[in-house]
Order: structure tokens, then C-alpha cells, then sequence
């Protein structure tokens, strides 16, 4: 990976970050796939640090909350039928924060859907959002608790309740979503505005990262085999959102419309700090 062109490596990424898989970015780049998996590791460690130091300071007024499920090696059903608990295989879940006004990232965190998670989330929301907010998401159960933990008295919070159909019997059940009987909207905690109690761009930020992202593609063998690939990728998605790709109703990148930046990123100048470290460390 150390003898690629920082020209090539942009290349592998942007295809990556656009949706290829592992395999089809070989094919197109002729780059040999441990190399790109290397380089992906090494490029979403590097992403999620960026996002980390960038992603703080901010000032929001509307936020929504969402997990995104995927999974690691086997789905939920297989690793049961092994016998065996391992955090690091079987159903994993993305929970992201996004500002509805600027659609920017503030926060994420991968792992199983628990209470943990819950609270890594909403504890990121406390550290990087400095003025008092509204918060919405869906009626995941421990999200209350974690929010009176962290949140109390420093935000306003509602939760949006689906209320779904049966699934219906047949081939196509494997490819529509149930139907929605109802929608309930309920406030949590402190005085929230009914009228924003909405998770639609929370919703809207996990069909991008499915279409944008091979790994979230349903039905597909481009699934992660490891947990730490799958941060990796998710980082490298949520930084390349943030900071390079420009959002048609914003015309700028969503850090650009937060403020935390004051251009478009290139590849070259997500190289740039590493360039800088080496030189230093010579």
C-alpha cells in the first residue's frame, strides 16, 4: 500500500466511497484487493480521527436519530444456531446523529443495538453540540434513558412511533418494507416543537450510505467479514459526506454549511496531515 501513488489511492477510495465493492474496485484499478483492503483500514481510522477533532463546537437546533442495521460475517439467525456470542459477528447496527439544517454528521457510533450504544451516542451529542437542542428519533426503548443521562435539562426531545403491518407471505416480502399503519408523534423530555419531531433525513442518511456503501447493499455478498472493515468503511462514508461531496439543496459540503470548514476537501488534502506527520517524524 506504502508504494501507491497518492493519485491511485484517491482513485481506490473515490470508488469505494461511490458504491464499488472490494472486487470491482480490483477489477477497475487493477490494484490487488488485500492492498485495497489495506488501504481502506488505514484511510477510515485516518477519516473517523478527522471527524473526531472537526465534528465538535457545533450549534444545532434540530437533531435526528437513527441506527442503520447491517452485519459481520452471518446475520443474527446463523451465529444463534452456532451457540456462540461474539460482539464482533452477526447483526451490527449504525447509530447516526445528523443536523437538519446544514444535513451535516454529527455523531456515529457502530456496534450491537443496546443500551451501550445508546448512551456512546447521546453522550456524543452533550460533547459537540454547545447551545440547547431538539432532539428526534425513533422509539428504540433505551434511547430514553440514555437521553435523561446525558441530555436532561439540555435539550428538547420527541420520539416518532411507526406502528408497522404484518408481513405479508411470498416472494415479495423479501423485498418491501411492511406497511405503515400509523405514525404517533410523543414528546420525551423538556418542551419540544411538534412541528419538527421528525426523523426524515436521519431516514433519508441511511438510504445514502446503502447506495453509497457496498456493504449495506441487501442481498448481497459484498457484506463486511470483519467488524473493524465495516468502522472503517463507515467512517470513510461520513467523512467524505461531511467534507467533500457537495449537497445539491446546501451548493457546499455539510461541514461547509456548519462551519467547521471553509472549502471542499480533495483527497490531496486528506493526505496532507499525513504528509505532515511523516515530515516531522523524519
Amino acid at each position: 500500500m506504502n508504494r501507491l501513488s497518492e493519485q491511485k489511492q484517491a482513485s481506490v477510495l473515490s470508488l469505494l466511497v461511490e458504491g464499488n465493492s472490494i472486487r470491482s474496485t480490483e477489477r477497475i484499478t487493477g490494484i490487488h484487493r488485500d492492498t485495497i483492503m489495506r488501504l481502506l483500514v488505514r484511510s477510515g481510522e485516518k477519516a473517523a480521527k478527522i471527524l473526531d477533532s472537526k465534528m465538535r463546537n457545533l450549534s444545532c437546533s434540530y437533531v435526528q436519530l437513527d441506527e442503520l442495521w447491517c452485519f459481520v460475517q452471518k446475520k443474527r439467525k446463523a451465529v444463534n444456531a452456532l451457540g456462540i456470542e461474539n460482539p464482533f459477528i452477526g447483526d451490527q447496527w449504525v447509530f447516526c446523529a445528523i443536523d437538519a439544517e446544514t444535513k451535516a454528521i454529527i455523531d456515529y457510533v457502530v456496534g450491537k443495538r443496546n443500551l451501550e450504544l445508546s448512551d456512546r451516542i447521546m453522550e456524543g451529542l452533550r460533547d459537540r453540540i454547545t447551545n440547547r437542542f431538539q432532539l428526534s428519533s425513533d422509539a428504540f426503548q433505551p434511547y430514553r434513558l440514555s437521553a435523561y443521562r446525558y441530555l436532561g435539562g439540555e435539550c428538547d426531545y420527541g420520539q416518532v412511533i411507526k406502528s408497522y403491518g404484518g408481513v405479508e407471505r411470498g416472494q415479495e416480502a423479501r423485498y418491501s418494507p411492511p406497511k405503515i399503519l400509523s405514525v404517533t408523534i410523543r414528546p420525551v423530555m423538556g418542551n419540544p416543537d411538534y412541528r419538527h419531531i421528525s426523523t426524515s433525513y436521519i431516514e433519508r442518511q441511511n438510504l445514502t450510505i446503502r447506495m453509497q456503501s457496498r456493504r449495506f447493499t441487501r442481498l448481497t455478498n459484498g457484506f463486511s467479514k470483519k467488524l473493524e472493515n465495516l468502522q472503517a468503511a463507515v467512517s470513510l462514508h461520513f467523512f467524505h459526506y461531511n467534507f467533500m461531496r457537495v449537497h445539491r439543496s446546501l451548493r457546499c459540503t455539510p461541514a461547509m454549511a456548519q462551519g467547521v470548514s471553509g472549502s471542499i476537501w480533495t483527497w490531496e488534502d486528506f493526505f496532507a496531515g499525513e504528509r505532515t506527520r511523516e515530515r516531522l517524524a523524519a
